[in-house]
């Protein structure tokens, strides 16, 4: 694999151990210094909102400027944020918190285009490219938790701040790693073929599913996720229970990293997504059953292999739907689309969570996933009637 995409995906680990830090405490943090039961998840929700607001403009940025100066600027942002954020929690002040989140949230929005970058780096074998970022994960699993549970245990008085320290060093190792990695100029990817308008590229079968499935998968997967540490605490579990819930749950989003590339290969995009979309329903079924510790282990785990299935494989899709000239609006809008959804999903998780609880809201994820499920059995049939005619033919 190209050393580009490893460094790359080095990076990538930086930011999602920091993203994971973040889920094990932000929602606990709301319910520390919230002003009501309805704001808890706010702080989640502005992070996602940040991350919304930045989609387009770092695609349109990149394009521009080069990834190199892209992503060094979003993780800039995101030191600022979380040294904003530590400042916040000093004084206890909740909206200033949320606008920490919020300036996180817009540098994590610049390095959502990881994934793109790897694919550039290494165009030959763009799925396996996208599995070696996400499955930088790993590491990020084991270490993000714990290394919020070890703060926790050595920083309780500061409620959660010193987290932010972490959060800002974690960035900056992050921008001296870039400058080792070489980027296509912008000349190559902005000027390599003329541009359709954006109408006629989101007008296709493929970017449709594509960003469907990439919208329930990410949307269910941050809604579960983000209310679970909620719903355990409600229950009687703690910070460290509720720390190895979410560690596990990573572990199933990036582990599978390492051979869903491989899987997408031999049985097609589609079949790994309605596999992913099962797992999902599976995830839920588990939640259904029951609330001890291992029931919600196991089903954020699952929740987690199924988000990394349907999401590797609509990436890689809406790859495909695209010319290198059309690449910066392409992917500002499926990142648009796609984190506007999680955005709704994170300002509604503590408020579903409080006031129609864990049951419901399970029940609830339901209809989209089988919403989903047949759609992408439609388009199989789909293309499986139109190559029968090829061949007839």
């Amino acid at each position: 694999m190209n050393r580009y995409v490893l460094i790359l995906a080095f990076c990538q680990g930086l930011i999602v151990t920091g993203n994971i830090m973040l889920v094990a405490i932000t929602a606990l943090i709301g319910q520390k210094i919230s002003p009501s039961v309805s704001w808890i998840t706010l702080p989640v929700a502005t992070q996602c909102f940040g991350l919304l607001l930045a989609t387009i403009p770092a695609s349109l940025l990149m394009a521009k400027t080069g990834r190199r100066i892209g992503f060094t600027i979003g993780n800039s942002i995101g030191i600022l944020g979380a040294l904003l954020g530590w400042y916040a929690l000093e004084l206890s002040h909740f909206v200033l918190f949320c606008f920490a989140t919020g300036l996180i949230g817009v540098g994590i929005g610049f390095a959502t285009l990881y994934r793109f970058a790897a694919i550039e780096a290494c165009p030959e074998k763009p799925s396996q490219a996208i599995s070696m970022i996400m499955a930088s994960g790993v590491i990020a699993a084991v270490i993000g938790p714990n290394l919020a549970i070890w703060i926790d245990h050595h920083f309780t008085s500061i409620n959660y701040s010193a987290t932010f320290l972490a959060l800002a060093a974690l960035y900056c190792l992050a921008i001296i790693l870039l400058q080792f990695v070489r980027f296509q100029s912008v000349t190559l990817t902005t000027t390599a073929a003329p541009a359709r308008k954006l109408s006629q590229i989101i007008k296709q079968s493929q970017f449709i599913i594509a960003v469907f499935v990439a919208m329930v998968s990410y949307t269910l997967m941050n809604l579960l996720m983000t209310a679970t540490p909620l719903a355990m605490h409600r229950h009687g579990f703690d910070l460290a229970q509720s720390a190895l819930v979410i560690e596990w749950h990573v572990l199933g989003m990036f582990l599978p990293s390492f051979f869903t590339g491989k899987l997408i290969e031999k049985i097609g995009q589609l079949n790994t997504m309605v596999f992913g979309t099962l797992l999902m329903v599976a995830c839920v079924a588990i939640n259904l059953l029951g609330i001890s510790h291992i029931h919600f282990l196991a089903a954020l785990f699952l929740l987690g292999v199924g988000w990394n299935f349907m999401f590797i494989s609509a990436t890689q899709m809406v790859t495909q739907s695209y010319q290198p000239a059309e690449k910066a609006k392409s992917q500002a809008t499926n990142e648009f689309l796609v984190f506007s959804m999680v955005t709704i999903s994170a300002l509604g998780a503590g408020w579903l969570e409080a006031k129609i609880g864990w049951r419901s809201l399970n029940l609830a994820s339901l209809a989209p996933l089988l919403i989903t499920l047949i759609l992408l059995l439609i388009r199989q049939f789909q293309i499986h009637k139109l190559q029968n005619r090829e061949i007839s033919h």
